[in-house]
């Protein structure tokens, strides 16, 4: 049965570009920090890529009448970008937290590594059946 190598490497892509747009984010909040009435925003990465899983066409299986219906991804290319709600708000109106935004570049920062890494075996693992070894 042949290998559809673009549906081995989709999830990775699919983390990556989450990863990435979120950073975009996270760096335009530390930015604008000192910025008054700036709101800082950010994504759900949990639900981002949960909506990006599913995939429009996948339908769960209903055993029972009861049972309900998944409801497709409009495709998960652009998350809903959310406004945080500071624990603190500054009398400025600003609600960049800088430790809350390190903090979420370093989660971030590593689920991208760990992305990279597990997709470097990934790639390891098809050279080395392609190649038999050698």
């Amino acid at each position: 049965m042949p290998m559809d190598i673009n549906q081995l490497f989709t999830p990775y892509e699919r983390v990556m570009s989450l990863a990435s747009r979120r950073m975009d984010l996270l760096a335009a909040n530390i930015a604008n920090a000192d910025t008054p009435n700036y709101k800082a925003r950010d994504i759900d990465f949990r639900a981002a890529l949960a909506a990006a899983d599913a995939r429009p066409g996948t339908r769960l299986a209903t055993t029972r009448s009861g049972h309900m219906q998944g409801v497709g991804s409009s495709g998960g290319s652009h998350p809903a970008t959310l406004y945080r709600i500071p624990e603190q708000p500054s009398l400025d109106g600003n609600t960049v937290d800088a430790q809350k935004e390190s903090a979420a570049v370093a989660e971030t920062a590593s689920r991208y590594q760990a992305s990279l890494s597990l997709l470097d075996m990934q790639i390891r693992n098809l050279r080395m059946a392609i190649t038999g070894g050698r």
